[in-house]
């Protein structure tokens, strides 16, 4: 008879091997993907190489001031630091819920003082007042007793759907999302610092030279005030000439508060006050150009590397083990609780270790009217998992179109750059040559510094475009999902076999 009644309890056990919801397989393969070792569609005819791209990639820029800023900001920007905090709540956050599926032992101590009206146990125990002629004893009368114990308290919850186990799978799922977003800050941050610092190069550049064009002109209003002494100029020649230098100065003012914007920008992304780095930045420096080729990859190494996609993969598979849990919450709970301890109504009870008392409590609930509560939020947490797919695959179409738009702009920089340079060195031989003519006194110095000025503009123009095609090679290594190292379970999301074949972009404008 006794096997008999713990035939109930023995059954729901053993179903502890029983875990509810869908399990996950991996990332939906039923996604637009490129074959394996296909490369990028925007590559054009770039030559190619097998060379795996750098995760350190500002190095390639062989620039130590860029490469010490990019130290200084993945050590010490706040927001680094906050997405390791949110690492580290959900290294937490699994602790509890591994901890959750094991039992909870408590110590407790008691004192308990009763008063009861309507009986008097002291002399209901004497067998006096039965007859309800006392007025202490029996019923009508109260009794006051006291009440001291030590001892444990343990209790613990079966996972008989598996809605724990669910809740742990999804909680490690959270922590890879975690250090993938983690990741992916570091992806954003140094192409963050390498896109100001170009640009606050680029705009040094940009300043240097609109000075010196902006002397030519003066030199030049000079030589045409004493040609106007002269009578060979008019006075509205002068005065054309003037409005133009004036201008041109107030179009270069705007670019000094620019470049402290960028000056301030870097300071702050190296967790720094803004000016903090004016002293370090304030010299003019060349504004750093890519190498003669760039490495690529292809399309599926991208998917792997890049750890949005990662995050977003690793979000779809919590959504999935939350179903599990939703699941399971519809079902019977068994929980245990057991009692242990020392006492009694007298303290010295307490050193009686000899006599305790003991409870084994099992107990089983289930909700089984909810009105439809249960089903809604399994529903809930199926809608959470579509969303999550859908978000995953757009992270995995955003990234191809990233790298495409990102590969199409330097490729198209590159020609513009080509161009920008030939016309730079026609002006600098139109100089020359004006210069010559002049030496031999077949043209004016007028004429020979508008061909300086002319030889100027186009070097500023050549200046912007560089910082533009520096700027469009950070842009792509963003893009590919670069500037990140791991340091824990983090790993590059699966999506197909081995990596494909690299490849490399040649730069025709270095």
């Amino acid at each position: 008879m006794r096997n008999l009644k713990l035939f109930p309890l023995l059954s729901l056990l053993a179903l502890g091997a029983c875990t509810l919801g869908p399990d996950y397989a991996g990332p939906p393969a039923a996604l637009p993907l490129p074959e394996e070792g296909a490369g990028f569609v925007r590559a054009g005819d770039a030559p190619v190489t097998a060379e795996p791209p750098l995760a350190q990639w500002w190095e390639s820029l062989e620039d130590p001031m860029l490469a010490e800023l990019e130290r200084q900001a993945l050590v010490a920007s706040p927001d680094i630091a906050a997405a390791e905090a949110r690492l580290r709540q959900a290294r937490a956050v699994l602790r509890i819920d591994q901890a959750d599926d094991l039992p909870t032992v408590s110590a407790s101590g008691t004192y308990l003082h009763a008063r009861l009206p309507g009986f008097d146990l002291d002399s209901a125990e004497a067998g006096e007042g039965t007859d309800g002629s006392t007025g202490n004893g029996g019923a009508g009368g109260t009794s006051a007793t006291d009440f001291y114990n030590l001892g444990f308290m343990a209790s613990w919850e079966a996972d008989l759907f598996g809605g724990r186990r669910r809740s742990v799978e999804a909680a490690r799922a959270s922590l890879d999302a975690a250090e993938a977003s983690l990741a992916d800050t570091q992806v954003s941050l140094t192409a963050a610092v390498a896109q100001a610092y170009v640009s606050l190069r680029g705009l040094q550049q940009r300043i240097a030279y609109a000075r010196e064009g902006n002397a030519l002109q003066r030199r030049e209003l000079e030589l045409m005030r004493q040609r106007f002494a002269q009578g060979t100029v008019s006075q509205i020649e002068v005065e054309q000439l003037a409005a133009q230098i004036e201008n041109s100065t107030a179009g270069t003012v705007p670019l000094g508060a620019e470049a402290e914007g960028y000056a301030n920008a870097l300071a702050v992304l190296t967790g720094q006050a803004p000016g903090a780095l004016d002293a370090a930045l304030i010299a003019d420096a060349p504004i750093p150009l890519p190498p003669a080729s760039v490495a690529i990859g292809d399309p599926a190494s991208l998917l792997r590397r890049r750890p949005d996609i990662r995050a977003a993969e690793r979000r779809l598979a919590e959504s999935t083990a939350r179903i599990g849990v939703a699941e399971a919450a519809r079902f019977p709970h068994l929980n245990f609780l057991g009692i242990l301890g020392i006492g009694g109504t007298d303290p010295t009870d307490l050193t009686r270790l000899d006599d305790f008392a003991a409870l084994a409590a099992p107990m089983l609930q289930w909700t089984l009217l909810d009105f439809g509560r249960g089903e809604a939020q399994v529903t809930q947490a199926e809608g959470a998992r579509d969303e999550a797919l859908a978000q995953y695959r757009a992270a995995v179409l955003g990234a191809l179109r990233d790298a495409e738009d990102a590969l199409s702009r330097f490729r198209y920089r590159r020609q513009t750059i080509a161009s920008l340079a030939r016309a730079e060195q026609s002006t600098a031989r139109t100089a020359g040559l004006m210069r010559q003519r002049y030496e031999a006194g077949t043209t004016t110095l007028i004429e020979v510094l508008e061909a300086e000025r002319g030889h100027i503009d186009a070097q500023e123009n050549l200046a912007t475009a560089k910082a533009s095609l520096t700027g469009d090679y950070v842009a792509l290594h963003k893009a590919l999902g670069l500037g990140w190292e791991s340091t824990g379970r983090f790993s590059p999301a699966r999506i197909g076999t081995d990596d494909g074949p690299q490849s490399r972009v040649e730069d025709s404008g270095r």
